[in-house]
């Protein structure tokens, strides 16, 4: 807990807030800007003393209910109520969850034309692929259910390891799981998660044994190989970046140029875009961005 700052930011932020924005309140003429230390109190149903003890930098440690009350009290946004909790020594309320892509996210995988992109949730979902990534990978958006998630192909089905090199499997799940273990303690207590990891160590003995070891890693970059059934081989660094709430990731996976790899991804990305309807996926997808003509459109073109 900074005593000093959270008495100093919740002074600046009762100086800021006018009582006409609040309603109820005196609006006689007032010798300072803002609302007064007992008003904000009673805006939190909470004793002025308790309150003034804050801002002065000497009251006891305030709970995650206190905080959420001052927060509503003062108008305050999502990143500063964030920023009260940290300065009390608490962790900031978890943000709200949604299993829907975010649409900012679908276009740009799209200008990633030359690289196999997707967008997962932090369970490992596939919400969205470009063209070239269904080539390499199949179609994993448009499976149901957790077919969906990366993590339940891997340990329930395991037809789906034939994707990549067997001597590869190991590290693939060792790595899985690190990064579910993460999920899981950042994501604690949601019902979910729970459910996802019991339905994994049921379907797979391998997972409950990984599971147990309690290894955590979240994945931030990766080597993967492809066993293409047509290209071969192909070998590709995997690059993950996470949005700020770390409940979507955007993959795309690049290959090193001159090498057998980058041809090969090179000539699965040119019959990636030949079918019209990847073509005007892709269009439709591109047409939401402004400026589009600053970006190639050869690969969309018959």
């Amino acid at each position: 807990m900074d005593r000093t700052q959270l008495a100093d930011f919740l002074r600046r932020c009762r100086a800021r807030l006018q009582p006409a924005e609040v309603g109820g309140l005196d609006l006689a003429r007032r010798r300072t800007p803002g609302l007064r230390r007992e008003e904000v109190a009673k805006l939190a149903c909470i004793a002025t003393d308790t309150y003034a003890r804050l801002e002065q930098g000497r009251g006891r440690h305030p709970t995650t209910q206190v905080l959420a009350a001052l927060a509503r009290a003062l108008r305050l946004t999502d990143d500063e109520r964030d920023h009260l909790y940290l300065l009390a020594g608490h962790e900031p309320p978890a943000p709200p969850r949604t299993t829907e892509l975010r649409p900012s996210l679908l276009p740009l995988i799209y200008r990633l034309w030359d690289y196999p992109a997707m967008v997962i949730s932090d369970l490992g979902v596939c919400l969205a692929q470009n063209p070239l990534a269904r080539a390499l990978m199949g179609d994993l958006a448009g499976a149901h259910g957790w077919d969906r998630s990366f993590h339940w192909r891997w340990f329930a089905r395991p037809e789906s390891r034939a994707l990549f090199p067997a001597e590869d499997h190991a590290e693939h799940s060792r790595v899985q799981v690190a990064d579910l273990r993460a999920t899981a303690a950042r994501r604690a207590g949601d019902q979910d998660v729970r459910e996802f990891v019991r339905a994994l160590r049921s379907a797979s003995a391998e997972f409950a044994e990984l599971w147990d070891q309690h290894e955590v890693a979240v994945r931030r970059s990766d080597h993967k190989r492809f066993l293409h059934p047509e290209m071969g081989l192909i070998e590709t660094r995997c690059e993950i970046l996470l949005t700020p709430e770390h409940d979507q990731r955007l993959l795309f996976y690049a290959a090193e140029p001159g090498t057998v790899s980058h041809d090969r991804l090179q000539l699965l990305g040119m019959l990636a875009y030949q079918t019209p309807e990847d073509q005007a996926e892709a269009e439709a997808a591109l047409a939401e961005m402004e400026a589009m003509d600053r970006y190639p459109q050869e690969p969309f073109q018959s």
